[in-house]
């Protein structure tokens, strides 16, 4: 029932995605906000009100548009994932929103910032929004920190540097499940991760317009 809820999801993911406008990069630019999120229960409008706060104050360099930010928890809950990882908290937004899906999940998140600055911001994000017991920020190179990650893995999320997009790729692949979720943010600016992902017969790869862009990549069973 977890996979044809995911599948289902993807497919219709790809259809109005079309007609909706593209976001400006990893800023907050317009998307598919015609039907704001609300909250189901203290905890979750704990989230939302911390995301909105830090909009609302400009915290958003290098952040996901909230389209984006409400697919990925959409697509953490919609396939129960227990082990996420993030390349690219930035100031916490990202990691937020991944963090709303994997309250109902009950998972972790291991998210990784290169940035001092923007990983302080993102540690006081979460104790703000009170997921800061299912995050865990790493802070230095991704590329080296992630290859000492060892468990199986959900989703990944990557959000960091776009020239770095296959090393992440390759470096993380073979931890991901089997029926697990890559997903690439400014899908037009990673023309390369695409290739590599459109190569692999043991990958799928479809692409979200709205935001800044999303490849939603299945590795299959």
């Amino acid at each position: 029932m977890r996979y044809t809820t995911v599948v289902v999801f993807l497919l219709a993911l790809t259809i109005p995605a079309c007609a909706q406008r593209r976001g400006f990069g990893r800023g907050m630019g317009p998307g598919s906000e015609s039907f704001p999120p609300k909250a189901k229960n203290d905890a979750e409008k704990l989230v939302l009100d911390t995301i909105n706060a830090a909009v609302q104050n400009g915290d958003l360099y290098a952040n996901v548009p909230a389209a984006d930010g409400r697919l990925l928890r959409m697509l953490v809950e919609a396939s129960n994932a227990k082990n996420v990882i993030e390349i690219g908290a930035s100031t916490g937004l990202s990691g937020m929103w991944i963090a709303l899906g994997l309250q109902k999940t009950g998972g972790k998140l291991t998210t990784f910032e290169l940035d001092k600055e923007r990983a302080a911001s993102a540690r006081a994000n979460y104790r703000k929004a009170g997921v800061g017991g299912i995050v865990t920020l790493v802070e230095g190179d991704a590329h080296e920190n992630v290859r000492k990650l060892k468990e199986p893995v959900d989703v990944v999320f990557i959000d960091a540097d776009k020239e770095g997009y296959v090393d992440y790729l390759k470096t993380l692949l073979p931890l991901v499940k089997p029926g697990g979720l890559i997903l690439a943010h400014n899908a037009d600016m990673i023309s390369e991760y695409l290739r590599e992902v459109n190569a692999n017969p043991y990958l799928d790869t479809v692409i979200y317009t709205a935001g800044g862009g999303m490849a939603v990549t299945l590795k299959k069973r």
